[in-house]
């Protein structure tokens, strides 16, 4: 049972560090123009 002292405020860390994480890259544009990069590969840079 005294692990769960340990693992809930661990756990409960993690999930708020991915949260923030998440909300950076969305308001800092990480996911603005997702279909640009998808297609570049795809055609050809010889001319």
């Amino acid at each position: 049972m005294t692990i769960m002292y340990l693992l809930l405020p661990l756990s409960l860390a993690f999930v708020l560090a991915i949260g923030v994480a998440l909300w950076w890259a969305v308001f800092n544009g990480q996911f603005d123009d997702t279909e640009q990069e998808a297609v570049s590969i795809l055609r050809d840079s010889d001319g």
